[in-house]
C-alpha cells in the first residue's frame, strides 16, 4: 500500500491513537445515547414498534409484506426489546449502540486503507456526523447498515494488504450480514468483490468468501423482488432526482437541519470538496492506493444507484446511500491529512457537524414529528372521541401512544368530543418546516369549539357537544385543517 509523504503527514504512535480513539468514541456515544428520549417515534419507527411487539414468528411472517428491507435488523431488535422494552430509549438504544461502535470501525477501516492519522480524522468526523447521529437514534436498520458496511470495508482492505483466511472470513460474514440488513449494501460490497477478484494475491483467499456473499444475495433476491412489487418505496421517485442528489451531498455533511444552513452548507461543502480533491491528487501523485480504493468504492456506492434511478429503478435517497458515507469520508480524510492546514479544515467540518447536532437537539421543529406530544396533549378519552389526523399516515405513530385507536366505522359513532390534529411537517425538499396550521375548522352541527392546544410542533383543535352526537367519516371531512392532504378519521375509545 502506498504511503503518504513523511513531510506531509505525521502518523501518531499507536498508544496516542488508541487514547484519541477512545475519547472520540466516548464523545460520539454521548451524542447518540444522551438524547434518545428527546424525540417521538415517527411513522417508520412506529412500523418497527408494531413488528417487535409481535411474537417472533408473527414478526417474520409480516416483514416481507410490510417492509422494503431484509429481516436481520428486525430479528436483532426483537431480541433486544425482550430485555430493554419497546419504548424510545429501550428500542433506540440498539441503534445507538451500533452507531457508537461504528466510530472505532470507521477508524479501523481508514487506518487499514491509509494511516492511523487518516483513521483518527475519519473517526472524528463520524463521532459528530449529524446524519450518523440522526440514524443512531432511529429504530430502523440504517445504523446497523453503517456498522456492517464499515466492517466490510475494513476487512476488504485487510484482505488486500495482508491476505489471510481470517480476513476473508471477516469480509464474507460482514458483507453477507450487511446484505441481510439493507439491499443497498450491495453497492458497497459488489465493487469490493470485483476489486478482490482483480488482485491475484487476494483472489485465492477471496474466492470462497465471494461465493458465500453471492449465495446470500441469491437467497435474498426473491424477497427483494417481492418487496419491490409492493411499491412501498415508490414515493421516493416523486421528487426531482437532482434535488435528492444535492440533498444527499448536504446530508452527508450537515444532516437534515442546521442553523445558518446556507452558510454552513457552502462552507462545509467547500472544505470537504477541496479535501476530497487533495486526497485524489495525493493518490495519483504519491501512489496511495488506500484513498484510490475508497474513492472507487464510495463513488460506485453512489453512482450505481444514481444510474439505476435514471432507468426507472429509483430508490435514490440519502438514507439508502449511507453505506457510501465511510469510503467517501476516507477520501476527505486523506486530503485533510495530506497538509498541515487540513487540521483547520477538520475543525471546520467538526464544528459544522456539532452545530447541526446541537441545533436539532435544541429546536423541536427540526426533530421528528411530535406524535408523543400530541398524544399527551389529547390525553386519555373519558368517552369515545373522534380524531381527524393529518397526514393519514399519522395513525401509526399516534397509535403507539394512544391505546384503543382504530378507524371510525362507516356507520359512524355517537361522540361528544372531536379533535383535528396536525404536526409540524418537513417537506420532501428538506427545507425548514413551516409552522402547523393555526386556524381550526368551523364547528360541526351540535358542537362548539374548545380551547386549541398549540405548540411549536403541532396544532390540536377540539370541539365538544353537550350530549353525544352521531358522527360518520363523511361528516368528519369538515374537520380537515389542510385541504388536499390525506387524512385519517379515527375513533379513540375510553
Amino acid at each position: 500500500m502506498g504511503k503518504y509523504p513523511p513531510a506531509a503527514v505525521h502518523n501518531p504512535p499507536p498508544m496516542d491513537a488508541k487514547r484519541a480513539l477512545i475519547a472520540l468514541t466516548v464523545v460520539g456515544g454521548l451524542f447518540r445515547f444522551g438524547t434518545l428520549d428527546l424525540q417521538s417515534y415517527w411513522l417508520d419507527e412506529a412500523a418497527t414498534v408494531e413488528l417487535v411487539t409481535l411474537d417472533l414468528s408473527g414478526m417474520l411472517h409480516r416483514v416481507p409484506d410490510s417492509e422494503s428491507s431484509p429481516p436481520l435488523y428486525y430479528v436483532l431488535a426483537w431480541l433486544w426489546t425482550q430485555v430493554f422494552g419497546s419504548g424510545e430509549v429501550g428500542l433506540r438504544s440498539l441503534s445507538a449502540l451500533f452507531g457508537t461502535a461504528s466510530i472505532p470501525v470507521a477508524y479501523a477501516a481508514a487506518a487499514e486503507l491509509c494511516s492511523r492519522r487518516v483513521g483518527l480524522i475519519v473517526a472524528a468526523l463520524a463521532a459528530v456526523s449529524p446524519v450518523l447521529v440522526w440514524y443512531s437514534q432511529e429504530a430502523r436498520a440504517y445504523s446497523l447498515l453503517i456498522l456492517l458496511g464499515g466492517l466490510s470495508l475494513w476487512s476488504f482492505a485487510r484482505l488486500l494488504n495482508r491476505p489471510s483466511g481470517t480476513a476473508a472470513a471477516a469480509w464474507a460474514v460482514s458483507s453477507a450480514l450487511a446484505l441481510a440488513t439493507h439491499y443497498f449494501a450491495a453497492f458497497l460490497v459488489l465493487p469490493e468483490a470485483v476489486w478482490l477478484a482483480a488482485v491475484p494475491a487476494a483472489r485465492r483467499r477471496a474466492l470462497p468468501a465471494q461465493a458465500c456473499v453471492a449465495a446470500t444475495a441469491a437467497a435474498l433476491l426473491p424477497l427483494a423482488l417481492h418487496q419491490r412489487s409492493l411499491g412501498l418505496a415508490t414515493f421516493i421517485a416523486d421528487e426531482s432526482l437532482a434535488l435528492r442528489l444535492a440533498r444527499a451531498a448536504k446530508g452527508f455533511l450537515l444532516g437534515f437541519e442546521s442553523p445558518l444552513e446556507v452558510a454552513l452548507t457552502v462552507l462545509a461543502s467547500a472544505v470537504a470538496g477541496i479535501a476530497a480533491l487533495a486526497g485524489v491528487r495525493l493518490a495519483r501523485r504519491a501512489g496511495d492506493r488506500g484513498v484510490r480504493k475508497a474513492a472507487v468504492i464510495g463513488g460506485a456506492a453512489v453512482a450505481v444507484p444514481l444510474l439505476l434511478a435514471l432507468v426507472d429503478v429509483d430508490y435514490f435517497d440519502t438514507r439508502n446511500l449511507l453505506a457510501a458515507w465511510l469510503p467517501l469520508m476516507v477520501v476527505v480524510g486523506g486530503g485533510l491529512a495530506a497538509h498541515r492546514i487540513g487540521l483547520a479544515g477538520l475543525a471546520v467540518l467538526c464544528a459544522a457537524g456539532l452545530a447541526s447536532v446541537v441545533g436539532v437537539a435544541l429546536e423541536p421543529t427540526w426533530q421528528r414529528d411530535d406524535w408523543r406530544g400530541m398524544a399527551e396533549a389529547l390525553g386519555p378519552a373519558d368517552a369515545p372521541r373522534v380524531l381527524v389526523v393529518q397526514p393519514a399516515s399519522g395513525r401509526r405513530p399516534l397509535g403507539v401512544y394512544l391505546d384503543e385507536l382504530s378507524p371510525l366505522p362507516d356507520r359512524g359513532r355517537r361522540v361528544a368530543e372531536l379533535a383535528s390534529v396536525y404536526p409540524v411537517r418537513r417537506g420532501m425538499g428538506g427545507a425548514h418546516p413551516a409552522p402547523p396550521p393555526r386556524g381550526g375548522a368551523a364547528p360541526l352541527a351540535g358542537f362548539s369549539l374548545g380551547r386549541p392546544r398549540l405548540s411549536d410542533t403541532y396544532s390540536i383543535f377540539p370541539q365538544r357537544a353537550p350530549a353525544p352526537q352521531p358522527i360518520a367519516p363523511v361528516q368528519a371531512r369538515g374537520l380537515v385543517l389542510v385541504a388536499g392532504e390525506p387524512f385519517a378519521v379515527l375513533l379513540q375509545r375510553p
